[in-house]
């Protein structure tokens, strides 16, 4: 079988389709999958929010907290001495003026068991949040900020992970400009309680929301500025290449892909069989080159590309955002096939969601594509396996690639069911 991945809602495999129905079926799936996943995100694990809480000598724990008072004499100051009271360490504060009212966001280290809220609230504090917070968070806000300013200038698609760390947990969504239903952003962008609309350098729009938590004007400042810092630098993409070597002896490169990729990516296609691009589209054959653009958008995940010595493209890895969770997905063209790029590829894709702290990846398939079960397989990470309508969906826990680096010996650990 082609080594390709599928999408994730394909027709049965329990009885035998005619030709014309099974193309039909399946087109009509996949262009309602595809319509449901038109807002990517990054994944929801890279915050601080998800991860354990972190635990110092004698019980005590780290928490972000965040609270609106009175803006007015006294009013933090008795807020700090009721922390005190409970043996509660300020790490950090930093306040955020709203005309009469001033919301301060703590880093606190506060004995286990401690009510926070309602301490606050006997101080004065109203609308309290708090969320478990991790070592990560002792760094100060300027360090913070400009450590993701630095990382944007980089990479193009780091965009969404550092709006995501700069104003915690929240949703991110890149949508076309036109989008249905939607108004016009002024370039300045909008900020509206919980949510904030910024014009995306490509003409779409960024959307950031969080629920019951509204965004401060310092946070909108700052998410403005990272996106005018996106802007003026315009598209790029690490340029590094690292070259392989085959196990029949030939060489490969392997670097990132983004839409400037785009017409080597449709000449790919072309010398791909029909049924290479059926399994990997799941649809109508005509409708696979209609998806590139989006797939290769830095703005909704990575893309690597398989390279000859040529310079043509021969493969193609995406690491895709899917709300709160990150697909995995390859092609690889007919000639290329079971020379191990695919899995390349997919370990590769593996190890970036890892460090960009996914807690997994899941990849849409079939289980007569065996190409794409065994790269899964060749991970050796724990595997979940999940029967949908017919399409195999397998799900790898990265969290055993933080201790190894990357994906190496196999593990113990798969299990087979149904949704």
């Amino acid at each position: 079988m082609s080594d390709v991945t599928n999408t994730r809602n394909g027709g049965p495999v329990h009885r035998r389709w005619n030709p014309a129905e099974l193309t039909a079926r399946c087109a009509a799936a996949f262009h309602a999958w595809w319509a449901r996943r038109h807002g990517h995100a990054p994944p929801a694990h890279d915050t601080g929010g998800a991860r354990p809480p972190s635990t110092a000598a004698g019980g005590s724990v780290l928490w972000r907290m965040r609270t609106t008072v009175k803006d007015e004499p006294g009013a933090l100051a008795t807020l700090c001495t009721a922390l005190a009271g409970l043996r509660v360490d300020i790490l950090s504060l930093q306040t955020h003026p709203l005309g009469e009212d001033t919301v301060d966001e703590f880093l606190l280290r506060a004995p286990e068991g401690t009510d926070l809220v309602a301490a606050v609230s006997l101080a004065g504090g109203a609308d309290t949040w708090t969320e478990r917070a991790d070592a990560h968070d002792l760094v100060d806000a300027p360090t913070r900020v400009l450590g993701l300013a630095a990382r944007t200038a980089q990479d193009a698609a780091e965009l969404p992970l550092a709006l995501r760390q700069l104003l915690g947990r929240c949703t991110i969504r890149s949508r076309p400009a036109t989008s249905r239903g939607g108004r016009p952003v002024p370039e300045e962008g909008l900020l509206e309680d919980t949510v904030i609309r910024l014009r995306a350098p490509e003409g779409g729009v960024i959307t950031v929301e969080r629920p019951y938590l509204p965004f401060t004007p310092t946070e909108f400042a700052r998410a403005r500025a990272l996106v005018e810092l996106d802007a003026r630098l315009g598209p790029r993409i690490p340029r590094g290449r690292d070259v392989l070597t085959l196990p029949e002896g030939g060489a490969i490169s392997v670097r990132r892909a983004d839409t400037g990729d785009l017409a080597a990516a449709r000449e790919m296609h072309e010398r791909c069989s029909g049924e290479t691009l059926r399994m990997r589209y799941h649809g109508p054959v005509g409708d696979a080159d209609r998806y590139l653009n989006h797939l290769l958008s830095p703005r909704f995940g990575r893309t690597l590309a398989a390279q000859t010595a040529s310079g043509r493209v021969v493969g193609l890895g995406h690491l895709l955002w899917d709300g709160d969770e990150t697909e995995v997905a390859l092609v690889v063209e007919d000639a290329w096939q079971r020379r191990g790029i695919g899995a390349e590829l997919l370990t590769r894709l593996v190890a970036m969601a890892a460090e960009d702290g996914c807690a997994q990846v899941y990849a849409v398939t079939q289980a007569s594509n065996t190409g794409m079960v065994a790269a899964m397989r060749g991970l050796g990470l724990p595997l979940d396996y999940q029967i949908e309508e017919g399409t195999l969906v397998i799900t790898a826990r990265l969290d055993a690639v933080a201790g190894r680096g990357v994906p190496g010996e196999r593990e113990h650990g798969e299990r087979i069911g149904r949704p």
